[in-house]
């Protein structure tokens, strides 16, 4: 087995320290360590996390392999600092059965780049009417315990009920993708002064709180665990907090991009500022930091929605929505996070790392840089500076908000039990 020495490493942006490996495990921790034979890194105070772990991703395989394929969005991942994904179900055919979901996650484990987790669909085909097959997927090989209609809202609220009950019985969770479909028919960005001066169909705050507020009275009613995806709204934030006070079992995720910006990016009708939920105000932007940085809301997803160039390069109205954000995401944290001041990288590890791992049960993944623990970290390169350039992107698709955007930090390296998927920025 392989040894690597990381020499000089600020773990979890602490004091430089040298952290070895050996084999699949990290073998010792500490200053003037030394190791015959071993591969030395000099990381020269570039930062050492634990490998990321993203709870909302999008591989479209099987059935929109013109848009990502398992083996590009893992490398992707991977060029992100990603040790582990968790793949949302809305492919083609939909992950509802055992047979779909050990097949996406066999092609993760083929990959070699970094673990793949399917996440379930609640109902059948995502029609929000019948039940999947959640005991079946989480006895299968992929060992299934999150499960979401992502795309799509569980409106119906004893179908949401049943889904609770379910998967409490083997400790799963359910993602709910809060969107009231009724009150977004035809939105087209945030419902607000740009909205009508813009003249798009606007997708009001109203229509994800309220789902919100129906979630997480049904999970203290069944006493199960909830899990919110893609908050975007001061209000959403005021309710998760009032149901954390309560004591009720949800967690809730924000993705980079409702970090960083806003609806005014609208104005441009580039269809790459097109995404679900919309981009949202400055007050909600503001919000949504503050609620991550206080642990309201839990942890940081990219939800990595892959598109093919036609279904992007056209006018605003007929665009998908959606954006890449695997290989930007620890850049746009950085950003509005780490450099604001209102999280230092151990949270920037929690947050990435360890929380995102407990809620979807990823043993091995969110584990400290101590010794005796699996070897998946990333080292990041936090004083570099570039411009995004989607050509450079490991993923199939190039729907960045980000292209030309100057950003800080880059991912250098990234091991997966000790192999190394990323070295010196390049894939391996």
């Amino acid at each position: 087995m392989s040894k690597i020495l990381i020499r000089g490493a600020k773990v979890l942006g602490g004091e430089p320290q040298d952290v070895l490996i050996d084999g699949e495990l990290i073998a010792a921790v500490g200053t003037g360590l030394s190791a015959e034979g071993a591969e030395v890194v000099e990381a020269d105070g570039k930062v050492l996390l634990p490998g990321l772990v993203d709870l909302h991703t999008h591989l479209r395989e099987p059935g929109r392999e013109d848009s990502e394929t398992v083996l590009t969005g893992t490398r992707a991942a991977a060029s992100g600092g990603f040790t582990a994904v968790f793949a949302m179900a809305n492919t083609f055919p939909v992950a509802d059965t055992a047979g779909v979901v050990e097949q996406v996650w066999r092609l993760g484990k083929e990959s070699g780049y970094c673990d793949v987790r399917p996440i379930g669909a609640v109902t059948v085909g995502l029609e929000g009417k019948k039940l999947a097959e959640l005991g079946a997927m989480n006895d299968s090989a992929a060992q299934v315990s999150v499960f979401s209609d992502d795309g799509k809202c569980v409106d119906d609220a004893v179908i949401m009920r049943r889904a609770l009950e379910y998967v409490k019985a083997f400790g799963g969770v359910v993602a709910q993708h809060a969107q009231e479909p009724r009150l977004t028919e035809g939105a087209q960005m945030n419902e607000g002064v740009v909205s009508a001066e813009l003249g798009l169909g606007g997708w009001p705050a109203v229509a994800e709180e309220s789902i919100i507020a129906r979630d997480v009275l049904l999970a203290e009613h069944v006493g199960s665990r909830l899990h919110i995806c893609h908050l975007s709204t001061a209000g959403s934030v005021e309710i998760i907090r009032w149901a954390k006070s309560r004591g009720i079992d949800v967690t809730a995720e924000v993705c980079p991009h409702h970090l960083l910006l806003t609806e005014e990016m609208v104005r441009t009708y580039n269809p790459a500022y097109k995404v679900n939920p919309p981009l949202r105000t400055e007050r909600d932007v503001r919000a949504l930091r503050e609620a991550l940085a206080d642990g309201t809301i839990d942890i940081v997803a990219t939800d990595h929605a892959p598109h093919p160039h036609e279904d992007k390069d056209c006018e605003w109205a007929a665009a998908a929505m959606g954006m890449v954000g695997l290989e930007t995401a620890l850049s746009v944290v950085q950003e509005t996070m780490v450099e604001t001041g209102l999280l230092d990288w151990a949270a920037v590890a929690d947050r990435m790392s360890f929380t995102p791992a407990r809620i979807g049960n990823a043993t091995g993944h969110g584990r400290p840089v101590a010794a005796g623990e699996p070897a998946n970290l990333t080292l990041v390169d936090t004083a570099y500076r570039g411009q995004v350039d989607p050509a450079r992107f490991a993923s199939r698709s190039r729907n960045t908000p980000y292209e030309g955007r100057e950003l800080p930090g880059r991912v250098t390296h990234t091991w997966l039990r000790g192999k190394a998927t990323l070295m010196d920025g390049k894939l391996t």
